[in-house]
C-alpha cells in the first residue's frame, strides 16, 4: 500500500496527463490511422478477399499532382518562413522588453484572432482584399496599385491570408522559449564584450531553437494541405493540396484516393521538416567537431 502511494505521489503529472494522451490517441492517432490503413488496404469483389497496394500513392507521382505538391511546398515554407521573421522579434519583445504587467495583455491580443473561426478570418481578409474593400481603395488612393490591378486571387492574398492566421502560432512557442531563457546569460555575454548582434546570433537564437522548431512545426504541416485560405483568397486557378483532397472526397467520391492524399498530405511535411532538422543537425556536429586554432604559433600578446 505504501508503494502504490508513493508510485501515485512521484507520477503524479503523469497521471494527470493520461486523459489528454487517452483524448488524443482516440480523436487524433485512431483516425489518422484507420486513414493511412484505408489507403494501402483495397478490397477485390471478384476474389473476395483483402490486399496491399499503393496504387493510390503511385497516383501522385503524376505530373499534374506534382505541380500541385511543389505549389503547396513553397505557399507552406515561405508562410512559415514569413511568420518566422515576423513573430520573432514580437516574441523577443515580450519576453525581455515588455512589463509582466503588460505581457499577458498583449498576449491575449495576440491570441485573440485564432479564436475565431478559419473561415471566418479568411472571409475579413477577402473583404479588406477585394477591388471595392478599404485596404484596395488606399492603396488605390495612394497610387500604389494601378486602379485594375487586383489583390485578389494571386499567391500574394494567400501569404497574406495564411500568415495572419498562423501566426500566433509561431509566436507561442518562441515566446515560451525565449522567456525560459536564463538572463543571467545575457550578462553574462555583455560583459565578456558582445555587442548585440554576436549576443543574439551566438545566445539568444541557439537558445530559442527548441521554438523556432515547434513554430516551424505548428505553421508549416496545416499550411501545407490548408484548403480554406487557398479557395478564398486565391481563386479557383490556384490548386493547393487541400484542393485536391476535397475533391478527391467530395467530387469524384474516391475515398482510398483521398485518403492516401490526405496520408501524404500529413506524412510529407512531417518528413521534410525531420529532414532539415537533421541536416541541421549534422551541420551544427560537424562545425562543434572542427578543430581549435593552435594559439602556441600566434603572438597572444
Amino acid at each position: 500500500m505504501k508503494f502504490l502511494k508513493r508510485v501515485i505521489a512521484e507520477e503524479v503529472g503523469f497521471f494527470l496527463s493520461c486523459p489528454a494522451f487517452l483524448w488524443q490517441a482516440v480523436f487524433l492517432y485512431l483516425p489518422l490511422s484507420l486513414l493511412l490503413l484505408y489507403s494501402i488496404i483495397d478490397h477485390s469483389p471478384d476474389a473476395g478477399r483483402w490486399f496491399f497496394t499503393l496504387a493510390y500513392y503511385k497516383q501522385i507521382m503524376h505530373s499534374t499532382y506534382i505541380k500541385v505538391v511543389i505549389n503547396s511546398f513553397m505557399v507552406a515554407f515561405t508562410t512559415a518562413v514569413i511568420c518566422l521573421s515576423i513573430a520573432f522579434p514580437i516574441a523577443y519583445f515580450l519576453a525581455l522588453k515588455v512589463a509582466k504587467r503588460y505581457r499577458m495583455f498583449l498576449l491575449f491580443s495576440l491570441i485573440l484572432p485564432s479564436w475565431t473561426s478559419l473561415v471566418v478570418q479568411a472571409y475579413a481578409w477577402f473583404f479588406l482584399l477585394d477591388k471595392n474593400g478599404l485596404l484596395a481603395k488606399t492603396l488605390r488612393f495612394l497610387r500604389i496599385i494601378r486602379p485594375e490591378q487586383s489583390l485578389l486571387n494571386n499567391y500574394t492574398a494567400i501569404l497574406i491570408g495564411m500568415v495572419a492566421v498562423y501566426l500566433p502560432f509561431m509566436i507561442l512557442p518562441l515566446f515560451t522559449a525565449i522567456e525560459k531563457m536564463d538572463k543571467r546569460i545575457l550578462e553574462a555575454s555583455a560583459d565578456l564584450g558582445a555587442n548585440r548582434q554576436q549576443t543574439f546570433w551566438r545566445v539568444i537564437f541557439p537558445l530559442s531553437l527548441p521554438g523556432v522548431y515547434a513554430g516551424f512545426l505548428l505553421v508549416f504541416i496545416p499550411a501545407f494541405g490548408e484548403f480554406a485560405i487557398p479557395t478564398l483568397l486565391g481563386g479557383s486557378k490556384i490548386v493547393s493540396w487541400g484542393n485536391l483532397i476535397v475533391e478527391k472526397f467530395l467530387i469524384a467520391k474516391d475515398w482510398r484516393a483521398g485518403a492516401a492524399f490526405a496520408s501524404f498530405g500529413v506524412l510529407f511535411p512531417v518528413l521534410v521538416l525531420v529532414a532539415i532538422y537533421l541536416v541541421v543537425a549534422i551541420i551544427r556536429r560537424l562545425r562543434m567537431r572542427r578543430p581549435l586554432p593552435d594559439l602556441a604559433q600566434k603572438d597572444v600578446w
